[in-house]
Formats: C-alpha cells, sequence, structure tokens
C-alpha cells in the first residue's frame, strides 16, 4: 500500500517558470515546477522529485477498511504487525531507489 501525502494547506502547484540567466560556470541543476507558499515563498523541487512525485499512481482509499481499523483501535483489539511493516517500508525503498538509479 503506498501513502501518497497531498500538499500541505496553503501550499500551491505553480506552472514552470522560465530558467534564470546564469553567467558562464555558474551550472545549476534544472529545477522542476515550483510550489508557492501562502506566504509567498517559492520552492523549486529539483527533476528527480518532480519525476516521483508525478510518476505515482492515485492513491487507493477504503472507506469501509478505515473504519474497520478505527473500530479496532477503539476497542483495544488492533495488534502491530511490526515485522510486516518493516518488509513493507524495505520493499518501499527499494522500489524508490530503483525509481532514482534509472
Amino acid at each position: 500500500m503506498k501513502i501518497i501525502h497531498p500538499l500541505p494547506a496553503g501550499i500551491k502547484e505553480q506552472a514552470p517558470t522560465a530558467p534564470a540567466t546564469r553567467a558562464p560556470g555558474e551550472g545549476a541543476p534544472k529545477a522542476a515546477p515550483g510550489l508557492v507558499g501562502s506566504a509567498g515563498a517559492e520552492v523549486q523541487l529539483s527533476a528527480t522529485a518532480a519525476s516521483l512525485r508525478t510518476s505515482a499512481a492515485p492513491a487507493e482509499f477504503d472507506a469501509a477498511k478505515v473504519e474497520r481499523i478505527a473500530q479496532s483501535i477503539a476497542e483495544g483489539r488492533f495488534k502491530v504487525n511490526a515485522e510486516a511493516i518493516a518488509d513493507k517500508l524495505i520493499a518501499n525503498a527499494q522500489e524508490l531507489l530503483g525509481k532514482v538509479q534509472r
């Protein structure tokens, strides 16, 4: 199961801007579309970060499953399977590293 977080409140995606003109020898990494916060500060994503963000599949949401888990937590029946969580974290990290290295 992949968890994809939406942008935080007050942050919106901004269309790509033309790269700034730089003097020779002042090479900078190519930036992806920026994000603009409510205070007007702009953040540039690297090309790799932008590709990871846009290549993610849409998140699946099962409201009934969430309700069942919430109910079991409320009733004290929910048990954390640390081994399963660790296995999935490792698998997700390996998948992410595979995307970055290609």
